[in-house]
């Protein structure tokens, strides 16, 4: 089955914060250094790196040229490149992806092309499978949940991502290769799946599962959801120099 695009939601994006939705990356920057930030997005990460490393250089790409914004800081820039094509003529201090290689059928590839542009690569994903809610939501999340593991699975991208990323690091040569565990625990940021449910095709969702879901999914949020659980990783990896 051919890969569907997807696109994020830019308010979900830009609620994010480098220190707080990229630590790992965040401690080690350095001002000097140069970053390539695949994938992107809305750039609300990419503009706290470019502040955390100024006055090095810090370039932005993302595949949707529609979701960038303009340069707002005078080390940084924006491209509209994909992951599995992207060229430069240089290296980058640190290469780095966050959240983004979960939406790629071939992350491997992707790796590969970061790997030959960083001296470090930098990548944050998710582990789908073990995301969890408490207290226990209730059926309609539950079905839209499942619904949502067999689309993507359905696109080839990989549900546990974040577990198979030390291994798709060695395969693109990377050594020093560690593993932080980067979980996000609150229950801040849960309406994404408001956006989640309408996302899903209908092979996956009825049109009366997904307006239960969501009927479903926001009185939980608001009433009853304690503590989300999103079980993420963040990979290290030195490229041969």
């Amino acid at each position: 089955m051919a890969e569907q695009t997807h696109r994020s939601d830019p308010q979900v994006l830009n609620r994010r914060t480098l220190e707080r939705d990229h630590r790992i990356l965040a401690g080690m920057l350095r001002p000097g250094m140069s970053v390539l930030d695949v994938g992107c997005g809305t750039g609300a990460i990419t503009a706290g790196i470019a502040e955390a490393v100024a006055p090095g250089e810090v370039v932005g790409i993302d595949r949707d040229a529609g979701m960038l914004p303009p340069g707002s800081l005078p080390n940084l820039r924006f491209e509209a490149q994909d992951a599995l094509t992207m060229e430069f003529d240089r290296r980058f201090d640190i290469v780095t992806a966050a959240r983004s290689l979960q939406w790629m059928a071939d992350p491997a590839a992707a790796l590969q092309r970061m790997a030959r542009y960083g001296r470090v690569v930098v990548v944050l994903d998710y582990n789908h499978r073990d995301n969890a809610w408490s207290p226990g939501p209730p059926p309609e999340f539950v079905r839209f949940y499942s619904a949502f593991l067999a689309w993507r699975e359905a696109n080839g991208w990989d549900n546990a991502i974040a577990d198979h990323l030390p291994g798709l690091f060695a395969q693109a040569g990377l050594t020093d290769i560690e593993t932080h565990i980067s979980d996000e625990i609150d229950g801040r940021g849960a309406d994404i799946w408001l956006h989640v449910i309408e996302s899903i095709g209908p092979k996956f969702l009825t049109e009366a599962e997904r307006a239960a879901a969501a009927e479903a999914c926001g009185a939980y949020i608001r009433t009853r959801l304690d503590r989300q659980v999103l079980a993420m990783r963040t990979v290290t990896g030195r490229a041969a120099v």
